[in-house]
């Protein structure tokens, strides 16, 4: 992992869009989604959207951050 901080600004601006990379955070690290077919554009089947922290989203669904620790680790979110 990086030394990169990352805030909620940017963060956003790794959305999947025009051609930016998808990246959430969970639980304070930011992760590099973007090889992932399912967050395609940004935007994941379950409405879940790139560029955010999911922290939340991520402990209600079926997913979990241990299925994160085989991504890239971008560096840390502060919010």
């Amino acid at each position: 992992m990086t030394d990169k901080i990352f805030t909620k600004e940017t963060l956003a601006q790794y959305n999947g869009q025009d051609g930016q990379l998808s990246y959430v955070a969970v639980e304070g690290i930011v992760y590099d989604l973007s090889a992932m077919g399912p967050w395609e554009g940004g935007k994941h089947f379950k409405g879940l959207r790139a560029g955010q922290d999911l922290t939340e989203a991520f402990a209600n669904s079926h997913h979990t951050p241990k299925r994160l620790q085989n991504l890239p680790q971008m560096g840390r979110y502060e919010g």
